[in-house]
């Protein structure tokens, strides 16, 4: 399985953007670790890890601690060695999808300017875990992340350049990306 790992830190500077190997991690705690030594100082670590054009995974470390997990699909972690790594001890649901309306959807499409320009019918077969709540405070509620994964069309990388804009880190995913 192929993937992209974007560690992305909010410290004294403002939002910084870098690539992350996950290669050889034992374990969740070993890629929190990970996180953890982008920058120790930060005041918020965000993770974002696309596998697959499929799915999405965000970890978030906040001054270091309480690891917080969100997962698009719990598929994931039935279908890969990296899924299993991520979400394997994720026991905390997501809202249901059937939460997540359409005028949520369209909301999320109008609010943020991303890839797509609007929001496309929800797919109702995805089942998310974990934390959806963990990047409310930045400014995304559990409703429009549900939203944006289970909007239909929308790649991980939509997602995680949708989720970028609406917090602030666009322009550093965008740099980003074109390094990589």
């Amino acid at each position: 399985m192929s993937y992209f790992a974007a560690a992305v830190v909010r410290g004294s500077k403002g939002w910084e953007a870098s690539e992350l190997d996950l290669t050889g991690a034992a374990d969740v705690e070993e890629v929190a670790d990970r996180l953890r030594d982008v920058d120790p100082e930060a005041d918020v670590s965000l993770l974002f890890v696309e596998s697959d054009d499929a799915y999405l995974v965000i970890m978030r470390l906040d001054q270091g601690e309480d690891l917080r997990i969100f997962g698009s699909d719990a598929a994931f972690a039935e279908e890969s060695r990296l899924g299993a790594l991520l979400l394997g001890e994720v026991e905390e649901p997501a809202l249901r999808i059937e939460d997540v309306t359409t005028a949520a959807a369209a909301n999320v499409a109008e609010e943020a300017e991303g890839p797509r320009g609007a929001a496309g019918p929800l797919d109702a077969d995805i089942d998310p875990v974990g934390d959806a709540d963990l990047l409310a405070d930045l400014g995304v509620s559990s409703r429009q992340l549900l939203a944006l994964c289970a909007t239909e069309g929308m790649l991980p990388a939509d997602i995680t350049a949708e989720l970028g804009q609406l917090i602030g880190f666009g322009d550093e995913i965008e740099d980003l990306r074109e390094v990589a």
